[in-house]
């Protein structure tokens, strides 16, 4: 098991600090692994978030409400719909009565790269906690929030 004092060879003035630098290490920790897993679909971890929120979309959406419902607010989440089209994962159509509003949706490309990945996503990074701990983790975060 991991402990954050030895990780970065530091000591900390109260657990609260602590606390904050290990959840910062950790966000950091699991950003990486996300980039690894990600890497041979051909997608980041952003890009995968968006298609998961189309998919639960199940028809085409404004990309602004895409934008809303990013866990991670990316001030790049145009470039990235722009790279899905290029990878043809999803689709762009320009509202016509306000040009300025633009809908996207997913296609069957990416519906069906969303279903590979789903199969070998088998892999957690939370394998070492248990359901209940994995629970009061969330809660704890909730609340920091």
């Amino acid at each position: 098991m991991g402990d954050i004092s030895k990780d970065i060879a530091s000591k900390f003035e109260n657990h609260k600090v602590k606390a904050l630098i290990n959840i910062k290490y950790t966000s950091n920790w699991l950003n990486s692994k996300e980039n690894e897993f990600f890497k041979p679909y051909g997608i980041s971890p952003q890009q995968y978030n968006i298609l998961r929120i189309l998919r639960g979309a199940k028809d085409k959406i404004k990309v602004q409400i895409v934008k809303d419902r990013m866990i991670e607010r990316a001030p790049n989440a145009t470039r990235l719909m722009d790279k899905l089209c290029d990878k043809n994962l999803i689709e762009r159509e320009r509202c016509e009565q306000d040009r300025r509003v633009v809908y996207v949706k997913i296609n069957d490309v990416g519906l069906d790269l969303l279903s590979v990945i789903d199969q070998n996503k088998n892999k957690s990074f939370l394998e070492n906690i248990t359901a209940e701990e994995a629970l009061i983790l969330s809660d704890l975060l909730d609340k920091i929030r």
